[in-house]
């Protein structure tokens, strides 16, 4: 085989469908598939980095995008390559943990970006986008309405039992008055001493204000701080 018949083999794009396709449009949807994975990145740490505890994922978005794009436009024009890829998936496990939520969501949105720029549909890959960073706006906007519910962690006040069994209710009036978001979790005694459980959902600044405060409430208390997620402050 000459020079010339590998060059005619290397840029043939494999059947009659994809030479229909031709190098341009193929060329324009990786392409368009690759900025819309760097912006859904983008998404990502400006909506959720700055609280999350997952594995930084959005990294790989760029990556996801191009290659869930390239796959797609080859398959599709191909039975015998559709089901290669389907024995080929039905044996691969993926063992890192998904560590949040959101990282689902953002996954599943590049997928969904890269079908349409797979099929060309480009009106179908604008209005997902759109209705994409709607959504994020508006949780962002009306964050404190859909977290009304949320515990941010565990405030944990040990002090003596018989000073609780005596100041209880001032005691408990007295962390409501300073953290009036804050539920009532436990009280549990432990020797003679009670450890008293509150659930809160303020920010690590308020809570690290208050923890003199609380330790004062009652003497010989001490106030532990657990934090569920990364504290906004």
């Amino acid at each position: 085989m000459n020079t010339s018949e590998w060059m005619n083999k290397l840029a043939d794009l494999g059947g009659q469908k994809m030479q229909e396709i031709g190098f341009g449009p193929f060329l324009a949807a990786v392409g368009v598939s690759l900025a819309c994975s760097l912006f859904i990145s983008f998404l990502y740490v400006r909506f959720y980095q700055n609280r999350t505890t997952g594995s930084m994922v959005h990294r790989a978005f760029p990556l996801l995008g191009v290659s869930i794009t390239a796959i797609f436009i080859t398959i599709q024009f191909s039975l015998p390559l559709s089901l290669g890829l389907l024995g080929a998936l039905s044996i691969v496990r993926f063992r890192t943990p998904i560590k949040e939520p959101e990282e689902i969501g953002f996954i599943i949105l590049v997928v969904a970006m890269a079908l349409c720029c797979a099929t060309f549909n480009i009106q179908f890959l604008g209005i997902i986008l759109v209705v994409a960073v709607g959504g994020l706006l508006l949780q962002a906007l009306f964050r404190g309405f859909l977290s009304a519910r949320r515990q941010d962690g565990l405030l944990v006040i040990t002090l003596p039992g018989s000073a609780y069994e005596t100041q209880a209710a001032a005691f408990l009036e007295g962390v409501r008055a300073r953290l009036p978001r804050a539920r009532l979790e436990s009280v549990a005694h432990v020797g003679e001493e009670a450890h008293v459980s509150w659930g809160f959902a303020e920010s690590g600044e308020q809570i690290a204000a208050q923890l003199p405060e609380l330790e004062k409430l009652v003497p010989g208390a001490r106030a532990q701080v657990f934090f569920h997620r990364t504290p906004e402050v």
